[in-house]
């Protein structure tokens, strides 16, 4: 009996003994993948490594060279359109200058119809007062077409002398104190396209 009991002991030690070798072994194999995980962690920071001086420099230099290519363009563009506005503007300048007065002289043509007709009347009548009536239609409608292209004459009845609005070509003694400094007569008249003067007009002053 104790010999079986001895061997009852021995056995079960010998199964403990395997046990904790099982156990030992399944606590290795669950760590193993955890320390390969650790150690592909520790790969991947090593592969993520940060930018060196010289690569930053170099982006901030590339980046400053397409931004002043895109700068050089659009001066380019710039001074493309310029010189193109400046050329344009110096040909409408150009027709402007040979071409101003077109519409003054296509608003004159009738007048000059008018005093063609008025010509060839004289020729083929003798009524005075006819002629001399046609005469002043022409001047009513050549002085209204002056008007509608802004020319209007200087007014200079009994005004007083404007050096800017009128020349005076001569002095006369006047009795009328009223007169004195005042326009008496207007040898020629003068003229205004809008608010330029473009004639003086000629006066008699009295003194």
């Amino acid at each position: 009996m104790k010999i079986e009991k001895e061997k009852q002991k021995t056995t079960e030690a010998a199964m403990d003994k395997e046990a904790d070798l099982s156990a030992q072994q399944s606590a290795t194999l669950n760590q193993e993948p955890i320390a390969d995980d650790e150690n592909e962690a520790a790969d991947k920071e090593e592969l993520i490594e940060e930018p060196t001086a010289e690569e930053i420099l170099a982006k901030k230099v590339e980046d400053l060279e397409k931004k002043l290519a895109a700068k050089e363009d659009k001066y380019l563009r710039l001074t493309a359109e310029f010189d193109n506005y400046r050329k344009r503007s110096i040909k409408e300048k150009a027709n402007l200058i040979l071409n101003g007065g077109e519409k003054s002289f296509t608003a004159v043509l009738p007048v000059l119809d008018d005093m063609e007709r008025a010509l060839d009347t004289l020729e083929k009548s003798d009524d005075i007062a006819a002629i001399k009536e046609g005469m002043q239609l022409i001047y009513t409608k050549f002085v209204s077409v002056l008007e509608q292209n802004g020319v209007k004459p200087i007014e200079t009845d009994k005004l007083a002398l404007d050096t800017d609005l009128h020349e005076a070509i001569a002095m006369v003694p006047t009795p009328d104190e009223e007169l004195k400094g005042k326009i008496i007569d207007c040898v020629q008249r003068g003229y205004k396209l809008n608010d330029k003067v473009i004639r003086h007009a000629k006066v008699v002053v009295g003194q």
